[in-house]
């Protein structure tokens, strides 16, 4: 029990600090992204281009109440009611054109299901563009779930 919650944190400290080290990002709400100037011309980072947007489907299974992370245009990090979904559009741009962009769900932990009482991670799939990218073999697996979208 203990092994799994102390699992779950690592990886939601591991997250939020590789994710907390990049630019700013613009996602449709207007926020400030951080891109090369146009025709800026800077080598290997494409100028100001967008790509095409793509729906992006977070979703965690179980019952009850778990804190979930997940990042898709910003990071994310709040306590939710199980079964969740969460849908975001994402467009890369710039550099992301070329390099990609992580998006991924950090599931909490929920009881098991055989009555023992210990905890596991909760079930997480990704979906990009109604596709099933992702997924943490329904809980079995300690890992994250997360997909490097390219264009």
């Amino acid at each position: 029990m203990h092994k799994t919650g102390t699992l779950a944190l690592t990886l939601l400290a591991v997250a939020a600090l590789l994710t907390g080290c990049g630019s700013e990002k613009k996602d449709d709400g207007g926020a400030a992204r951080a891109s090369a100037p146009a025709g800026s011309g800077a080598k290997g980072l494409a100028p100001d281009r967008k790509g095409v947007a793509h729906q992006v489907v977070f979703e965690v299974g179980g019952t009850g109440a778990a804190q979930v992370m997940w990042i898709g245009n910003t990071n994310h990090f709040e306590q939710v009611t199980l079964p969740w979904t969460k849908t975001e559009s994402v467009t890369l741009e710039g550099a992301e054109l070329k390099v990609g962009h992580t998006v991924s769900v950090v599931p909490g932990s929920i009881k098991r299901a055989d009555g023992s009482g210990m905890l596991q991670a909760a079930p997480c799939t990704i979906k990009v563009d109604g596709k099933q990218v992702a997924d943490n073999q329904n809980g079995k697996s300690d890992k994250l779930c997360e997909y490097q979208l390219k264009d």
